[in-house]
């Protein structure tokens, strides 16, 4: 599964979005009976995004972004990835935390989503424009919108915030028992 060759590829030319590419994005009962407006485009969009486990995937900045990226995050963790249901809910529940952060507070555009893996790893990445510096709380001056990276540090093995010439990077690590 990790040949070298297969990143390469992808490089060198621009996949087409084939049927098998589509139909590992196709969740279960997204698009088989009519949505509600709200989730209707977000589905759709999931199509649309690409995969954030081959490169990062750009979102816009807003709060029905942080439901894409938590489908993203689901189907590759357990279609791609093979990983445990409760891992999988876990870095879906920080996936949402520090997409919220970058919609919140960061008044950009658009994000970026991007996920990794390695032997005994999962690393996922949330990029933005902004080089304000997310702060853990502590867990009593928390309200409601303090507790996401206090979440970020009970769930993941490590996590960290790396500064870029234009914005930053958040990303948390889990570590995987491979089955």
């Amino acid at each position: 599964m990790m040949g070298g060759m297969a990143g390469l590829e992808g490089m060198e030319q621009p996949r087409p979005r084939s049927d098998p590419a589509a139909a590992r994005w196709d969740l279960p009962g997204a698009d088989r009976k009519p949505a509600p407006a709200p989730c209707g485009p977000a589905s759709a969009a999931l199509d649309l995004v690409g995969d954030p486990n081959i490169g990062e995937v750009r979102l816009p900045s807003r709060p029905q972004s942080a439901g894409i990226a938590r489908r993203l995050t689901a189907s590759v963790l357990l279609r791609q990835w093979s990983l445990t249901p409760q891992l999988a809910e876990h870095a879906v529940l920080l996936v949402s935390e520090l997409v919220g952060n970058a919609v919140r507070h960061t008044g950009a555009r658009t994000f970026g989503l991007r996920m990794l893996r390695r032997r005994g790893w999962i690393r996922i990445e949330v990029r933005d424009p902004s080089r304000g510096l997310p702060c853990l709380m502590p867990v009593q001056e928390m309200d409601t919108s303090g507790r996401g990276l206090f979440l970020v540090d009970k769930l993941s093995d490590r996590w960290g915030v790396d500064l870029l010439p234009r914005g930053k990077t958040t990303w948390f690590e889990m570590r995987v028992t491979e089955r």
